[in-house]
């Protein structure tokens, strides 16, 4: 056998791991069936991390046990939630996207007498936060309005409240003046205890709501996008069903931003967006 064959040898299941993936199955069909999320189609090796990591929390024996618990009480549904959805980000993650949309995308929108830009998945508000800085800095937040939405109601609601650990500000302010920004960082928050409170006049055009992208429609036309390091976690198929969501709510010459591990490529709407940069993900949906 050469080395071809042993890269593509399917991997061995054992009975005990089989016996796994129809109590997966089932969880997940049952939480569907019973609560309307829908993890179905979630990438199998980061979902059966997540799920044990909750059964080891619960010293349970098995993803069967859990069903039993998630079924029965919702509040170990929403405990799972947590464990499920992904809540990894930060101030200016990738800064050199914020310098592109700052070159790119501000005069777009600079035109526009009304700005509406959705942040689908925010997890915890960095994102948002990030993005209203920047806006205040072109003079465009005052017109622009921004959707936060993440199906983890927990997030979001740490997000309303716009509260960042102090430990963090030295990496964010090191992103924020990486991305261009034009002041002092320190001027958007005040400390208090452990955290870093930031002013509240920039998130007053925000609107927080809980989302799913996986069961939940358009609910709006929006100029700009971001869906960062949330498609990762997904199947091809979910994939192209959240693409097709993305593309009927962005407007004809609108701009999407996804995470650097994220494409267009390979999707339905692939001939639809024109990459504005060879590294950072950043399109222009062009028909």
């Amino acid at each position: 056998m050469d080395m071809t064959d042993r890269l593509y040898t399917p991997r061995l299941v054992t009975p005990q791991e089989e016996v796994e993936d129809i109590e997966i199955d089932l969880l997940l069909e049952g939480i569907f069936r019973v609560y309307g999320y829908d993890f179905r189609d979630y990438a199998a090796s980061s979902l059966r991390r997540r799920i044990w990591h909750r059964i080891h929390a619960l010293r349970l024996p098995s993803v069967s046990s859990l069903q039993d618990k998630v079924l029965h009480d919702p509040m170990e549904m929403k405990a799972l939630i947590g464990s499920l959805s992904v809540s990894v980000t930060e101030m200016f993650r990738d800064p050199e996207l914020f310098q592109l949309f700052r070159k790119e995308v501000v005069p777009y929108l600079a035109a526009l007498p009304q700005i509406r830009i959705w942040h689908a998945g925010c997890s915890t508000g960095e994102e948002v936060l990030s993005l209203a800085i920047l806006l205040h800095e072109e003079g465009l937040l005052d017109r622009a309005r921004l959707y936060a939405t993440d199906m983890n109601e927990d997030s979001l609601e740490q997000a309303r409240k716009g509260l960042i650990p102090l430990r963090k500000m030295r990496d964010y302010t090191r992103n924020y003046l990486t991305a261009g920004g034009s002041g002092e960082f320190s001027e958007y928050y005040t400390v208090k205890s452990d955290y870093a409170v930031f002013q509240p006049e920039l998130l007053q055009n925000a609107v927080f709501a809980q989302h799913n992208l996986v069961t939940d429609q358009s609910f709006n036309e929006f100029h700009v996008i971001f869906c960062r390091n949330v498609l990762i976690y997904f199947n091809k198929e979910l994939q192209d069903q959240v693409h097709r969501l993305i593309y009927e709510s962005l407007s004809l010459k609108g701009y999407l931003a996804l995470g650097n591990r994220e494409s267009i490529n390979f999707t339905h709407h692939s001939d639809s967006y024109q990459p504005l940069n060879a590294s950072e993900r950043l399109y222009r949906k062009i028909r």
